[in-house]
């Protein structure tokens, strides 16, 4: 069979070469890469940095600061187990759980869509609010697969000439990225998620004083609910004046550390007790489990991880 077909080309010679350049021309046309003339017609096949040998699952994220793993595993992570597994579709579901944080890999079945597979979960999800402890909200992965890392970066410092340069703080370089670059990054066609890695992550820290919370008989519980309902903006209607109307707004949105300060906590016969008169707040990084290394020193980086079927060539 295979000499027929041969003897058949080396016979129909002109048939042979129109054949090859149409083959030719629709491969120019599917390259991924721009090797085609200007306005050839173009429909790229989609490619990918490693290809996604991997199974069809969603992965679901619970956090829960401060537990001990055995914890989350007996009131987070088994309860998810246990109602993720009646989602239609689910072969198997995979755990893993560490201090303040539950993480679940479901497995679909081959043949499952990607995107139905998502909205089952996240219908789940959405049922389990009063089956887990209070704060613990569940979250759904990005909608990307385990080889979705198309691009690692860093910031570095550069001097006049362009060469790099130390001397940044890594809390400042972190800020750069989790609000301009990040950002920037996700809003690109096919993005599904950049994380951000290193540096220290800033946060306003309370160091309370036992001795003037006993002087003025306050509880834990108390500057807690005062600093979490401090920090927002509050709006009470309207007022008109001469035939104009003004909004009026109450301002307390936290934008220093002195604005924390500021905060009642309580009034103690009839004198207002501020936050800053029982505890001092500072700007520092919070506690972190991991850091990233470049050359031997201390960097701070993103990773942007593709959509699912998206082109990370585009």
């Amino acid at each position: 069979m295979f000499n027929r077909v041969v003897q058949f080309f080396l016979d129909h010679t002109l048939l042979t070469v129109l054949l090859g350049l149409g083959l030719l021309a629709w491969g120019l046309a599917v390259a991924p890469f721009e090797w085609a003339p200007t306005g050839w017609p173009r429909d790229p096949i989609a490619v990918d940095a490693i290809p996604d040998l991997g199974e069809n699952q969603q992965i679901v994220v619970a956090e829960w600061p401060g537990r001990s793993p055995q914890d989350l595993e007996d009131q987070v992570t088994y309860p998810l187990t246990t109602a993720l597994l009646g989602v239609p579709g689910v072969q198997t579901i995979r755990s893993t759980t560490l201090f303040g944080v539950a993480s679940l890999y479901l497995i679909f079945k081959e043949g499952e869509d990607f995107y139905d597979a998502r909205s089952r979960v996240l219908e789940k999800l959405s049922a389990l609010s009063g089956a887990l402890p209070e704060g613990v909200q569940p979250v759904l992965g990005p909608d990307a697969t385990a080889l979705g890392q198309v691009f690692w970066y860093t910031l570095e410092g550069r001097d006049a000439n362009g060469r790099p340069t130390g001397g940044w703080n890594p809390q400042d370089l972190r800020s750069i990225q989790d609000y301009y670059v990040g950002p920037a990054l996700a809003a690109a066609d096919g993005v599904a998620e950049v994380a951000s890695i290193g540096g220290y992550v800033k946060e306003y820290q309370v160091e309370l004083d036992p001795h003037s919370l006993h002087r003025y008989g306050i509880a834990l519980p108390q500057v807690m609910a005062a600093v979490r309902h401090s920090n927002q903006d509050v709006g009470a209607g309207t007022l008109e004046v001469n035939r104009v109307e003004y909004l009026i707004r109450g301002l307390g949105t936290v934008k220093s550390a002195q604005d924390l300060e500021e905060t009642l906590v309580v009034n103690y016969e009839g004198v207002p007790v501020r936050l800053g008169d029982v505890a001092r707040v500072q700007v520092g990084p919070a506690p972190r489990r991991g850091g990233l290394d470049k050359a031997g020193a201390e960097a701070v980086g993103g990773v942007v991880v593709a959509r699912f079927g998206a082109n990370p060539l585009e």
